[in-house]
């Protein structure tokens, strides 16, 4: 059973969707350990506690620079046996180390089609740029800013009568499939990559 930790920073639907997906069938082979967030109060704490998952939250500005906080993150995920990490919706640059602690066995979850609008509010991003077609990438995590070799991709197209709320929802509905989707792949071990290119294997 690989064990997961969740990483979210806000409402934490995807996380909702993963332990779902874990407890209905649709994700055989992985369990959600921890929730990591870095935001006390933020509404993904009240559902970790609602479906009974242990949560780790801290404040950035308590530490004196992102190693120490992240050194921290590393020791609780290895002290509830982490050997994957889930990024969605987590609002912060992983540093050197808690990526070198998981290099290879982290995702993050991005409302786009990378490489367009990385960064913060892709969807907002794309909604403003007038794009007939935006989406959900899922890729693993480097060093960089949603530069990581890229998982699996859904294209979402937006309708003339789309709003910023409407096409938010619709991306969100993907997202929480396609994240389950990825993450299934993961632990069947069906991923392998060759150069930055990840391949599928049947």
């Amino acid at each position: 059973m690989m064990r997961l930790a969740v990483f979210a920073s806000g409402s934490g639907s995807n996380f909702e969707a993963i332990v779902e997906a874990t407890r209905d069938g649709r994700l055989s082979g992985a369990e959600v350990a921890l929730v990591v967030c870095d935001k006390p109060g933020a509404y993904v704490l009240e559902r970790a506690a609602r479906l009974g998952i242990d949560s780790f939250v801290f404040n950035p500005k308590e530490y004196p620079e992102k190693a120490a906080f992240e050194q921290e993150i590393v020791q609780e995920l290895h002290r509830r046996d982490v050997s994957f990490v889930v990024l969605a919706g987590y609002m912060r640059l992983v540093g050197p180390v808690l990526l070198s602690a998981y290099e290879g066995k982290m995702i993050n979850l991005h409302p786009s089609l990378l490489p367009a609008f990385m960064g913060k509010d892709a969807i907002g991003q794309a909604f403003s740029y007038g794009v007939k077609i935006t989406g959900v990438t899922v890729h693993f995590v480097d060093a960089g800013l949603d530069t990581g070799p890229i998982i699996a991709q859904e294209a979402v197209p937006v309708a003339p009568a789309d709003t910023l709320e409407t096409l938010t929802a619709r991306i969100h509905g993907v997202e929480h499939q396609l994240l389950v989707e990825a993450i299934q792949d993961v632990v069947a071990g069906r991923l392998h990559l060759e150069g930055r290119i990840v391949k599928r294997q049947a």
